[in-house]
């Protein structure tokens, strides 16, 4: 087999996995060996795979996950978390709260950070009250995810998706927001239909009492706000060049003088964007291959084009839990067509890897995050009770989103 083929598949083995089988390899790591590997063995140069970096997908992904850790370090998730789950409301009521707030956040700013900001603080405080801690954590991480979809921002795949295809900021909202806010009762009504009954703890794990939760630093939180609201606005109303206005008001949140910059960059996923880096470059060795392009000449006459909305919907919607969600949408993205069809090729991705990415936990990194930081904290929540929930969530939304798909591309 050729190397380069080789080690392509087994970078993906490790995407499906979330390690290397064999070593202590995750995701990003692979990632890294398989792009160092590509250009120690000639598979691609050194300025080949220099120019494979999207850098304005890096650019833009950086940038926006400074603006939310921004939220981070004011205290805002925390405060917010609080606010909600503290609320004296019967747990239906309460769960309605957490799914409406986490998907509108994520929407709005990069889902993972607020996944990982705020499922601490809720386990915290469900525990504290006395509640059963996993239907609020699945809810919330499936808001987070469904949430997502509605916009370019929402998620690194939709970032990716919509440099990849040039879409606008308002086209992709436009095609793909109303699903995505229909999705939420969707997840509100599986979760509570599942766990009615089982909303208390007979015996409440061990996990200390909840943490105090400070109010937020009020300047920065307005400073954030102000700033996440600058950005949406140039992205809607100007032609400038989104990873520049989102870079620029990193730059303008780093520069401080009440938060150091360590503080706001320590909340950026860095492994996240070395893995789309690595996987830029695994990706770009394949395609010199010719190997891709092969073979999607010959699914496209056996029937399967994905330049078809529809088509691309249930493709990425598979790929998502088998390689993971960014690392599906990374595997397309190079061999998406700019036509006049974009707008719709870019909702059907956002929405059949935002809503199938609840089906199992490996299915989006805002799952693992939830599934281990619970267990950090004393709560387990299992692969087969994940699914147990998951899976109807998903399927349900899946089916709202092919027809919304469908009635777009028609």
């Amino acid at each position: 087999m050729d190397l380069t083929v080789a080690v392509f598949l087994l970078v993906y083995l490790a995407m499906g996995l979330g390690h290397l089988p064999g070593f202590k390899v995750d995701r990003t790591g692979a990632a890294v060996v398989g792009a160092l590997v590509m250009i120690a063995a000639g598979r691609i140069t050194a300025d080949a795979a220099w120019a494979a970096i999207d850098y304005r997908t890096v650019g833009l992904l950086f940038g926006l996950m400074v603006v939310s850790a921004a939220f981070v370090v004011s205290g805002f998730y925390a405060w917010a978390a609080a606010k909600v789950a503290s609320r004296d409301a019967a747990p239906p009521a309460l769960l309605g709260l957490l799914v409406a707030v986490g998907g509108a956040l994520s929407a709005v700013l990069t889902n993972d950070v607020v996944v990982v900001a705020m499922t601490p603080l809720l386990v915290s405080i469900t525990l504290a009250r006395g509640l059963n801690p996993t239907p609020f954590l699945l809810g919330f991480c499936f808001a987070a995810n469904a949430g997502s979809a509605g916009t370019l921002i929402g998620s690194p795949q939709n970032m990716i998706a919509a440099e990849a295809l040039h879409i606008s900021f308002t086209g992709f909202l436009r095609l793909a927001a109303v699903p995505a806010i229909l999705s939420l009762p969707i997840v509100w009504g599986v979760v509570v239909l599942l766990y009615r009954g089982r909303w208390t703890l007979a015996r409440t794990p061990h996990a200390g009492p909840a943490a105090p939760t400070p109010e937020p630093n009020r300047v920065e939180t307005l400073k954030a706000a102000a700033v996440t609201f600058a950005v949406v606005l140039a992205f809607v109303f100007t032609d400038w060049s989104r990873d520049l206005v989102a870079l620029g008001a990193a730059a303008f949140l780093l520069v401080n003088r009440q938060v150091a910059s360590g503080d706001l960059l320590k909340n950026v996923d860095g492994n996240l964007i070395l893995l789309l880096m690595g996987l830029f470059v695994v990706n770009a060795a394949l395609a010199a291959t010719g190997l891709p392009q092969r073979l999607l000449a010959d699914l496209r006459a056996a029937g399967l084009d994905l330049s078809s909305p529809v088509t691309l919907y249930g493709v990425v919607a598979v790929l998502s839990n088998v390689v993971g969600n960014n690392p599906a949408v990374m595997l397309l993205s190079p061999f998406l067509e700019r036509g006049p069809d974009a707008d719709a090729l870019g909702a059907a991705i956002a929405l059949g890897t935002g809503f199938s990415s609840n089906l199992v936990v490996f299915g989006s990194l805002a799952g693992i995050i939830v599934v281990e930081q619970a267990a950090q904290r004393g709560v387990r929540i299992g692969f087969g009770e994940f699914c147990r929930a998951g899976i109807p969530v998903s399927l349900a939304c899946l089916v709202l989103g092919g027809v919304w798909v469908a009635l777009i591309a028609s």
